[in-house]
């Protein structure tokens, strides 16, 4: 694998009532091509603003992020706001309740310049029916999906772009425990399909080993401990890591073993 994104020193202050608070201290981490970054911590950890960062939805305030290569500017050219893409927690509040299903998928096509106007409809189509979704949806609300089916077209709508890394703060987070595992399996069949690279955003360890290759854990600003997934999970070295993995929610035995089998299944989500 090679780097697709470094993170080096990042620090980060906010001003509150004329106080300052760190948000983050002095945090690395690299990105791999190819595989998903789970981002875990609890309320104020940091991982929130780590990924509002290399959005460039805020700047840092030392520190630097090499993408291809390429230093990250705080103010994002075009191309880089095409190639890292957000799915954000709620897709009813993200998406336009004005603008039809089809209508959100075709901004941005048209923002990114991405087909001609004879084929973006088409496009959207397409897209749809690669989440899941049957092309129909395109003249329908936001309103008459469900969780789930919103969720497909805000991800849709980050693969319009032809995203290469795609932000993921707290996806299923909203979703029931069957929902949520056809929408990490989706997420899964994408990655592979089109060799996208993910950074998982969550608070909810029991979602990580379906869906990330490693682990970065964060407390109070801090990067604390980064491995391969299943060694953070078996062997955690950090007494914060023990803790959170110890607070994972206890879902059934029968749902375990559903959930479990939907993201293992071949065939579409």
């Amino acid at each position: 694998m090679s780097k697709l994104l470094s993170v080096s020193n990042v620090f980060k202050e906010f001003s509150v009532n004329g106080a300052k608070v760190q948000a983050l201290d002095n945090v690395s981490f690299d990105v791999e091509q190819g595989e998903c970054l789970a981002i875990v911590g609890e309320s104020g950890s940091g991982k929130s603003t780590i990924a509002n960062i290399i959005l460039g939805i805020y700047p840092a305030t030392s520190g630097s992020l090499i993408f291809k290569g390429d230093e990250l500017p705080a103010t994002r050219a075009k191309e880089h706001r095409r190639a890292i893409q957000l799915v954000q927690q709620n897709p009813l509040s993200s998406l336009n309740p004005r603008r039809s299903i089809g209508a959100s998928l075709r901004l941005a096509l048209d923002v990114h310049d991405i087909g001609d106007r004879a084929s973006r409809a088409e496009l959207t189509g397409e897209l749809l029916a690669e989440v899941g979704l049957p092309p129909e949806f395109r003249t329908r609300s936001p309103s008459s999906l469900s969780g789930g089916q919103r969720q497909r077209v805000a991800i849709a709508r980050a693969l319009a772009c032809q995203s290469e890394l795609v932000v993921l703060d707290e996806p299923t987070s909203a979703l029931d425990v069957l929902v949520q595992a056809r929408v990490l399996k989706l997420l899964n069949d994408l990655k592979d399909r089109r060799g996208l690279t993910y950074i998982f955003i969550t608070h909810d360890l029991s979602v990580v080993r379906s869906i990330a290759n490693r682990v970065a854990v964060f407390e109070r600003g801090k990067l604390v401990e980064l491995g391969v997934t299943e060694a953070i999970f078996t062997n955690p070295q950090h007494a914060y890591t023990r803790r959170l993995i110890g607070a994972v929610p206890v879902v059934s035995r029968e749902e375990a073993a559903l959930r479990d089998n939907i993201i293992m299944e071949n065939g579409n989500a």
